[in-house]
């Protein structure tokens, strides 16, 4: 391009030298050189130009890798973004089923705490009641201990008056001891145990002189201690009796003995009949087998009975 406007340059400037004047020469001189003026700018915006264009081809191209870039930048952030949803929805799913689980734990929680609750209010109320319980019942123990030791005390006080009554009937009977009688103290009574030799001849229910001593001196003791009760029982071993009459038998046989001591008893001392009592047991309560002569001899007795008067002592333990 550039070779042909030189070309046709130096052609129109032979043109000129020979076709023109020179006035017409000169002016087409100075166009030429105005034209070339503006060739060489235009050349020169023409090169700006190109190098523009390949700088904005350059710049073009950059951006098509950074717009390439970019896309598998977005692709990537999409996928990664795509994942983060995922992730977010299955969280959300967890979350969904843990909080579900959580209230259906806490429904079971909150009807199990509301049962306890219930059972734990029944329990104070049943503990409060028990406790108001237990204060009356210490109330009454307290009550019935201390009733506990004023009977304890009368007790103490009978046995003591059982043992002073055994001493005076054992001073006052001291010396029929070695005739087969005999005084002790049993289950907070006094026994006098008379064996037959000292108080009836075999076979009779008449009093002997000597039991009618002992008897006598019983009587004394008995008159002193008028808040004791009486007792008299007859015995016998199992030997058979037979007698005629309206005494038939042992039993009969202890039953008249009984009732010949009490008689005597009466009439030795003032005492209230009221206070005195009689029975017979036969051969139904052995002191010892009736296997020896010994031990029937033993069988055979009268026991008086000394009870102390318990009305007191009862009506503290009612």
């Amino acid at each position: 391009m550039k070779k042909r406007i030189i070309l046709l340059s130096a052609i129109v400037s032979i043109c000129l030298s020979s076709c023109v004047s020179t006035k017409k020469y000169n002016a087409l001189e100075t166009s030429y050189s105005k034209l070339k003026k503006e060739y060489r700018v235009a050349m020169a915006e023409l090169e700006a130009m190109r190098d523009e264009k390949n700088n904005l081809l350059t710049e073009n191209q950059s951006i098509k890798n950074d717009f390439v870039d970019l896309n598998k930048t977005k692709a990537a952030l999409e996928q990664q973004l795509q994942q983060k949803r995922n992730e977010l929805e299955n969280m959300k799913l967890r979350y969904d089923t843990t909080m579900e689980n959580y209230l259906q734990q806490v429904g079971v929680k909150n009807r199990a705490l509301n049962a306890a609750n219930t059972l734990l209010k029944a329990r104070e109320a049943e503990l409060n009641e028990k406790e108001r319980n237990l204060e009356a019942l210490q109330k009454d123990y307290e009550a019935k201990s201390k009733r506990l030791q004023e009977v304890n005390k009368a007790l103490a006080d009978k046995q003591n008056e059982i043992n002073a009554v055994k001493a005076k009937v054992s001073k006052a009977l001291t010396g029929f001891q070695d005739k087969g009688l005999q005084v002790e103290v049993k289950d907070g009574k006094v026994y006098v145990s008379m064996e037959d030799k000292l108080m009836f001849a075999s076979g009779s229910w008449a009093v002997s002189k000597d039991g009618l001593q002992a008897i006598k001196e019983l009587a004394r003791v008995l008159e002193e201690n008028k808040e004791l009760n009486i007792s008299v029982e007859g015995h016998t071993d199992n030997v058979a009796y037979n007698g005629s009459g309206n005494v038939k038998d042992n039993w009969d046989l202890s039953v008249m003995r009984a009732t010949a001591i009490v008689k005597e008893i009466l009439k030795a001392g003032k005492i209230a009949p009221e206070r005195i009592s009689a029975s017979g047991r036969g051969e139904y309560q052995p002191k010892a087998p009736n296997t020896t002569p010994d031990n029937r001899a033993k069988n055979r007795r009268t026991e008086i009975i000394l009870t102390p008067k318990l009305g007191e002592v009862m009506e503290m333990l009612k």
